[in-house]
């Protein structure tokens, strides 16, 4: 049995690995660094840690997790979908915690691989996946209205309704020069895909929105935009500057580094029970995300990831990454579809998508604190709505059963009003509870008619139930009662099992007891057709073959099973 580790890569060496592949990757690559960076650094920012940590979570996360994970194409880093996880872990513990909780999720992920639970996903219905993902993308559009409109006074960690109440409260003090230059970026990343360009939108919108940013307050009176620069500085011995420090990301202890009192975090068993939930939460949400993406990425490129391989590459990536002051990563799928679009081969293009993060580092941090924080605001809100899948929302709504649309409405709701876990938790506990009561109306059994009895010859004293559908613990009562409704005058019952596909522990509780009330009254029951898989079962359980109970194939073998002298059917 082969380790499910670095399947993707296995792969693509052993299909052979040309010089033009190489080619096509690292031109990948190159596109997917320019819009790899300003994404990691808005995608930081919003999650409350400085912009640097999103850029070394896309170089250390990217890199390890496209070298051990099962996807040739899904390239991983930062996501939108996190924030509203990785925002209140941030407010509560500061950055260690935050590296702490991902480290967790990685060990986490590494053991759903390795237990190969990466197929148990696509058991998790589409309502509860659309509800918290649109959910998640209303919460992120929220976050952004404080730098869109340069609320500087906004407070962030609120509750979302007392955030927009906050938003209405602050906006008379709107900052104009941040609003037109989030507009302007915003309404670039909307216009340019009409332009049919291979040149990602994410670079001349923000390209735009920096030369505004820097002209206006240079030409324009009273025109003013808080710059990327103005918001963060970092500090390196005796050295410091503006936006984020110009060196690779290197290794640190994750509890060495600040909670949310500024002093070292530690390590201690209470710190990680207070930190589980939102690692497990974490995990949970990188697991359906990052095999969501490989899905996508096959379904545009053609072939077949490996999930098991892909969580084991995913948790391997976000175990090493806190190391490195890199936070939470995992498949995106917008980064992705970008990966294909531009040529991408293999998982060496997301390999080199980290290399080119980290030469932007090294080249051009001093100009990436030029970057207007509307710009980033606008970036982010594109994002957003992308992650929402309107369209998948709508359709759903206008096509999809009531029972669905209430899952769906319940996770988007519980997701912007209280949080993701509780969201995904009670999703699909609703979804399973629904479901299941459809299954229990398929299963249903009824007695034959005395037309149907004579057509099969049997003889007079016998009862004849046919019982249709899977018996499981919303089904079982409902079908099993007609055993407790026989007729006194009734020696013997058949039980037609044929189309009885699965048993579970309630419906054979259920069937002992209804057996045993048969055999108080002196009544014996043959079970026709069962799955020979189901008749271990109950044998297993105690119920077998003796003088009150057989099994049969067929309706005729089962009279054979009966005392000679019940009377057959017409005879007095």
């Amino acid at each position: 049995m082969s380790l499910p580790f670095a399947s993707a890569v296995k792969e693509t060496l052993r299909q052979g690995y040309s010089l033009s592949d190489l080619r096509a990757d690292l031109m990948a690559g190159i596109t997917l660094g320019i819009i790899a960076v300003p994404l990691a650094m808005a995608l930081a920012i919003a999650s409350g840690v400085p912009p640097q940590y999103g850029l070394y979570t896309a170089i250390v996360a990217g890199a390890v997790i496209a070298l051990s994970g099962g996807s040739r194409f899904a390239v991983s880093g930062p996501t939108a979908a996190f924030v509203v996880i990785l925002l209140p872990v941030t407010t509560q513990y500061g950055l260690g915690g935050l590296l702490l909780a991902t480290l967790m999720a990685g060990v986490i992920l590494v053991t759903m691989g390795l237990l190969k639970l990466g197929r148990l996903i696509q058991f998790i219905p589409a309502p509860v996946t659309l509800g918290f993902t649109a959910g998640i993308a209303l919460v992120i559009a929220s976050l952004q209205l404080k730098d869109l409109f340069g609320l500087s006074e906004m407070d962030n960690t609120a509750h979302f309704f007392v955030k927009i109440l906050d938003f209405i409260h602050y906006l008379p003090a709107i900052s104009w020069g941040d609003f037109v230059v989030g507009a302007v970026t915003l309404l670039t990343l909307i216009l340019w895909p009409r332009l049919k360009t291979p040149i990602p939108g994410h670079l001349p919108a923000l390209l735009l929105g920096t030369a505004l940013a820097l002209l206006g307050s240079r030409w324009l009176p009273g025109f003013e935009s808080i710059l990327l620069g103005d918001q963060f500085s970092w500090t390196l011995g005796e050295e410091s500057g503006r936006g984020i420090p110009p060196v690779a990301p290197s290794f640190i202890f994750p509890w060495l580094m600040p909670g949310a009192d500024g002093e070292p975090i530690g390590l201690s068993w209470d710190l990680i029970t207070a930190l589980l939930p939102a690692a497990f939460t974490i995990a949970i949400l990188g697991a359906i995300e990052s095999l969501l993406c490989a899905v996508v990425g096959d379904s545009l490129a053609g072939g077949k990831h490996d999930p098991n391989a892909e969580l084991v590459g995913q948790g391997l990536g976000n175990l090493v990454a806190p190391f490195f002051g890199g936070i939470t990563a995992t498949g995106a799928l917008a980064r992705t579809a970008a990966n294909i679009r531009a040529g991408g081969r293999s998982p060496f293009a997301a390999f080199f998508h980290a290399i080119m993060v980290l030469a932007c580092i090294l080249i051009f941090a001093d100009w990436l604190s030029y970057l207007p924080m509307a710009a980033l605001a606008g970036l982010l809100l594109i994002v957003a709505w992308n992650m929402s899948e309107s369209h998948h929302v709508l359709r759903m709504i206008k096509v999809a059963p009531r029972s669905d649309l209430l899952v769906l409405m319940t996770c988007f709701s519980l997701t912007v009003m209280f949080d993701m876990v509780l969201a995904v938790g009670v999703g699909i506990v609703l979804a399973s509870l629904l479901f299941m009561g459809r299954m229990a109306q398929l299963t249903e059994a009824r007695t034959l008619t005395e037309e149907e009895h004579s057509e099969l010859k049997l003889p007079q004293g016998v009862a004849y139930i046919s019982i249709a559908g899977p018996l499981f613990f919303g089904a079982a009562e409902k079908a099993l009662g007609r055993l407790s409704q026989v007729d006194s005058g009734i020696e013997a019952v058949f039980v037609d099992m044929h189309q009885v596909p699965s048993l579970d522990i309630t419906a054979i509780d259920s069937l002992d007891a209804a057996i045993r009330q048969l055999a108080l009254d002196d009544k014996k029951i043959t079970f026709i057709g069962l799955n020979p898989r189901l008749i271990l079962k109950l044998r297993r359980a105690g119920i077998r073959s003796n003088h009150q109970i057989s099994f049969a194939r067929t309706a005729r073998q089962a009279c054979l099973h009966l005392e000679p002298n019940l009377p057959e059917a017409g005879q007095g």
